[in-house]
């Protein structure tokens, strides 16, 4: 069985998926994926890639409190690039959202993302 998780602080799903769900009895939640909507307008926050990276991590990090945790309770980070020569802004960025130990991470550049974002990130949480 799974619960639905829901923050009216970060975007609404723009698809058939939820923002995050848990596993009734596990203190696993799976995040889906965030692209630098701002919640309000759901309209992509700009197209510097700075300002989009620091939407995502507010994205999240707005899930993150809905499921009772916070950024510091994922424990793995996987980040989607349209341009991989951005790896090394997300990291100087991540580093000031996250303490360490940093979650296990994967970065992975494709093609497009959803509504022309530069950014996209999903992760798994677990709360302690």
């Amino acid at each position: 069985m799974k619960n639905k998780i829901h923050s009216d602080s970060a975007p609404q799903a723009i698809g058939t998926y939820s923002q995050a769900v848990s596993i009734v009895g596990n203190k696993t939640i799976y995040l889906s994926g965030q692209i630098p909507l701002i919640p309000s307008t759901m309209e992509i926050i700009s197209e510097k890639v700075d300002d989009q990276i620091k939407q995502v991590f507010e994205n999240l990090k707005s899930v993150c409190r809905a499921s009772g945790g916070s950024l510091n309770d994922i424990v793995k980070l996987n980040v989607f690039l349209t341009d991989l020569s951005n790896f090394s802004k997300v990291n100087e960025i991540m580093a000031n959202y996250f303490n360490e130990p940093y979650p296990a991470r994967a970065a992975v550049g494709i093609n497009e993302l959803p509504r022309a974002a530069l950014v996209e990130m999903d992760a798994i949480m677990v709360i302690t």
